[in-house]
């Protein structure tokens, strides 16, 4: 009875298990958040799923949870951003992130095609690190028909780098910029790959920090639109054989782009923002969480140094570009 049961909800296991996962990622938070809930998440899934939960029984769930719940995510994004931010942050803050994103997303996917990976996994790594890490990658990977195992691989890997430079640009910043706070802000929002890791580095310096970083942050993540539909044209262009029709831009970034604009022109009720940051934090960490438990870390380990030497460069990448910038542009 059980068995035919758990057949018919063949998802329930395995979502039940990402949840979890997510909740012991989130409670471990609140005693080191300077790694914060995704990564713990992400690392958490990663030892279970390689140990105690490789049963088939789970699959189902947490395929839906990687899969899904990042799309949903994406689109309750919409309902923190606006797009005043860019008119507070200045037309040199605008500028400074343009270049970033632009020179974050050739370098990204020129050095990984120098290292061998695919087109699919390059693109991913770009727009995970220009972007917003986990969500741009579950925004960019079914626009580009990327492959489940090869979106776990680089959504680890982004989450990997953005550790360590979570840890290590606020100290960079502070050493460079000392009390100059637009410059440290700058460094922060225009680099760490998720909400999470940008509010989590900028909370070691202090809250104004937090504050304006996040401005930097969000205009980033307002042209996540964009940065899919590049990279869905650079899919289209390089595929091979008749592709099926789809929309010219996924539905949960058509849907993210109509509630930042409704939240751009309209005044909502700070409940509804707040609840929608709420239940996209909770839909990102078990996506991460699910992604974790079904990532074979030997296949990862496997690729060897050519995955920690790609996400360093990258890494140094971002790091290096920003200084200058913002010594260019004068911030």
């Amino acid at each position: 009875m059980s068995l035919s049961w758990v057949g018919k909800k063949g998802w329930l296991p395995g979502l039940l298990l990402a949840v979890i996962v997510a909740a012991v990622a989130k409670f471990a938070a609140e005693w080191v958040p300077q790694i914060g809930g995704a990564t713990i998440a992400i690392l958490l899934g990663i030892i279970l799923g390689n140990t105690y939960f490789k049963q088939s029984v789970y699959q189902q769930g947490t395929k839906f949870a990687e899969s899904r719940l990042l799309e949903y995510s994406v689109v309750l994004l919409g309902f923190t951003v606006t797009f005043q931010t860019i008119s507070e942050m200045g037309l040199k803050g605008f500028v400074f992130i343009l270049l970033m994103m632009s020179i974050v997303i050739t370098s990204a996917i020129l050095i990984g095609k120098k290292l061998g990976f695919s087109q699919t996994m390059a693109m991913m790594m770009a727009g995970g690190n220009a972007v917003c890490g986990s969500s741009a990658i579950g925004a960019i990977a079914p626009a580009i028909n990327a492959d489940d195992e090869e979106k776990g691989q680089i959504i680890t890997l982004v989450n990997l780098l953005g550790t360590v430079m979570m840890l290590t640009l606020p100290f960079l910043g502070l050493a460079l910029y000392g009390e100059d706070l637009l410059a440290k802000s700058a460094l922060l929002g225009g680099t760490l790959q998720s909400v999470g890791q940008v509010v989590a580095g900028a909370s070691l310096l202090d809250g104004d920090v937090v504050k304006y970083a996040m401005l930097f942050k969000i205009t980033r993540i307002i042209l996540l639109t964009l940065v899919v539909l590049l990279f869905k044209k650079m899919a289209k262009n390089t595929s091979q054989g008749t592709s099926k029709k789809t929309l010219p831009i996924p539905w949960y970034v058509l849907g993210f782009l109509g509630i930042c604009i409704l939240n751009s022109f309209t005044e909502l009720p700070n409940w509804l923002s707040q609840t929608a940051q709420f239940v996209s934090g909770w839909f990102e960490t078990t996506a991460l969480a699910a992604i974790g438990l079904r990532l074979d870390f030997k296949k990862f380990l496997n690729e060897g140094p050519r995955f920690l030497y790609y996400g360093l460069s990258v890494g140094a990448v971002q790091t290096g570009a920003a200084v200058v910038l913002i010594w260019l542009l004068n911030i």
